[in-house]
């Protein structure tokens, strides 16, 4: 048996699958036709619904624009992040040159 291979989505991708999901829902299909008809699996969609309906606006949920700035912030976060960690060991190993201790 071979294993599927894993899709990465595009915030504007799960957005919209998010919008169909509720549309679908919302017209009375069961949630195995719409995963179904989506090609995902429940904890799936579970997790993109709550990732991308924190700070939404009130019955909106996120835009296209939305999530695609904010996968680009915690994108430019994480660069940071590392930019501050390698600062930080520089930092400490020349302390520990300067104080003669090597």
């Amino acid at each position: 048996m071979t294993k599927r291979r894993r899709k990465k989505h595009r915030p504007e991708e799960i957005v919209a699958k998010l919008r169909d999901a509720d549309a679908m829902l919302n017209a009375g299909k069961d949630l195995a036709a719409v995963l179904q008809a989506l090609e995902i699996s429940e904890s799936t969609l579970d997790r993109w619904r709550a990732g991308h309906r924190r700070g939404a606006v009130v019955g909106g949920g996120m835009k296209c624009e939305e999530a695609t700035r904010l996968k680009h912030l915690e994108d430019e976060n994480k660069r940071l992040k590392t930019l501050v960690a390698d600062l930080s060991l520089d930092n400490q190993m020349l302390k520990h040159l300067s104080e003669g201790n090597w």
